[in-house]
């Protein structure tokens, strides 16, 4: 079991800027293949983005390759989602995931285990 808490959501313009931290409380969040998803009013939940327990390995929605950036920070327990260039179908409920797998399909949402409650970025003019 691994507690995950979102943060970093927010209100920006387009062409504008965030950065979502996923943390764990009492887990290395090393031990765990993270992944972001998001989930849009009326909409199903797509993948966006993960990374692996090395942190070499990323992946990326071909929506959000060259604008976010996933990122580990071991010192901190945390992973990152930078995300730049930010356009309204961008504005969505974010959630950090977890799996129990070593290396698990990334872009599925059945292959995690646990789950943030989700943070908020709103894109808008």
């Amino acid at each position: 079991q691994v507690q995950l808490v979102e943060s970093g959501g927010g209100y920006v313009q387009p062409g504008g800027s965030l950065r979502l931290t996923c943390a764990a409380t009492e887990r290395t969040l090393s031990d765990y293949p993270i992944g972001w998803f998001r989930q849009a009013p009326g909409k199903k939940r797509e993948f966006v983005s993960a990374i692996s327990k090395s942190g070499i390995t990323t992946k990326y929605a071909d929506s959000v390759k060259g604008r976010f950036t996933i990122i580990r920070d071991i010192a901190e327990n945390a992973v990152y989602l930078q995300m730049n260039d930010l356009n309204p179908g961008d504005t969505a409920v974010y959630y950090c995931a977890a799996s129990g797998l070593h290396i698990p399909e990334y872009e599925s949402e059945y292959e995690y285990d646990y789950w943030g409650r989700g943070t908020q970025v709103t894109v808008s003019s």
